[in-house]
């Protein structure tokens, strides 16, 4: 592992530890030239299905939109980042289970309102008055009344 600091090549590994799922390995680092540590995580690299979108194309399954979305929609919420990835986890353990090669994005979104709506709420309605792009206040009264 090259040093991220001074691009050394020979690295130490001075610490492993597995994630308590025992699907992550962390490994703490140190360069012996420069002597700054670092760590690096090492997970299995599955093939995640391409996202079809509402026009048709498709795009790789992007983990980073998805979070940005969910954290837009919880912008100043009482909820941890430590919720929103178990809740990111859920989604993306969802979408592999189902084996399928391509996914619609539409499931996409209402995977992520599911979360949504498990652990905030108001985060739940912002998501889904954009997602669903409602018209007027109506809408938003149905949905209000659904939870």
């Amino acid at each position: 592992m090259r040093c991220p600091y001074c691009s050394h090549d020979g690295t130490q590994v001075v610490e492993t530890r597995e994630s308590d799922e025992g699907d992550v390995i962390r490994r703490r680092r140190r360069c012996p030239k420069c002597d700054k540590r670092f760590t690096t995580y090492e997970r299995p690299d599955i093939a995640l299905p391409a996202v079809v979108k509402k026009d048709g194309t498709r795009a790789d399954f992007d983990a980073a939109k998805l979070r940005a979305s969910m954290l837009l929609a919880l912008r100043k919420r009482p909820v941890s980042i430590e919720q929103v990835d178990a809740a990111l986890d859920r989604i993306h353990e969802r979408v592999l289970a189902s084996g399928a090669r391509e996914v619609p994005s539409s499931r996409l979104g209402e995977l992520v309102m599911r979360e949504l709506k498990r652990i905030d709420k108001v985060a739940y309605v912002r998501f889904a008055s954009v997602y669903r792009s409602f018209e007027d206040v109506d809408e938003f009264r149905r949905l209000i009344r659904d939870i």
